[in-house]
């Protein structure tokens, strides 16, 4: 049966419709991170939109409420809903929304630096240098990056060491 002059016309429409759309997607803020050379695990999972001014560098980061949570046992961090900076490749400065808590001091992220393989945190005064492969992964509002549970991790090790 022979197509008509109109349904190919509305298959075209629609063809180009649906790449323009897609070629038009913002790309999420973990990858615009990723483009800026940082691991996307230096953001935790849930942001719901970003803004970024690809001249300056200037961005807005939004995530419904306050996000904490505990890296390793050791760091408590803090998010809070809008976190700004500017970005640049490898470079994140005048940081907002971030902190950290050392001892009993809740001290701002201002600045990360990558160098390397090593992520620099400053917090003004002075910084500190983690490996990025510990920002692989997105850590989770509450649990950070402990939110399976160790039967879950044990047989994700298992699976792991295995397949090597």
């Amino acid at each position: 049966m022979p197509m008509s002059l109109t349904s190919i016309l509305c298959f075209f429409f629609l063809f180009f419709s649906a790449t323009t759309a897609s070629r038009n997607e913002k790309p999420s803020a973990y990858e615009e991170l990723q483009r800026y050379d940082f691991p996307m695990g230096i953001l935790p999972k849930g942001v719901k939109d970003y803004k970024l001014n690809t001249k300056t560098g200037e961005f807005s980061a939004y995530l419904n409420s306050t996000c904490s949570f505990r890296l390793e046992n050791s760091y408590q961090l803090n998010y809070k809903p809008v976190i700004k900076g500017v970005i640049s490749k490898g470079r994140l400065t005048k940081l907002s929304g971030v902190s950290v808590k050392v001892v009993l001091l809740w001290l701002n992220i201002v600045e990360v630096r990558r160098k390397g393989e090593n992520l620099e945190f400053s917090v003004g005064l002075t910084s500190a240098n983690f490996p990025i492969e510990n920002f692989e992964e997105c850590p989770q509002c509450g649990c950070g990056l402990d939110c399976v549970s160790k039967e879950e991790r044990k047989i994700r090790q298992k699976v792991f060491v295995s397949s090597s």
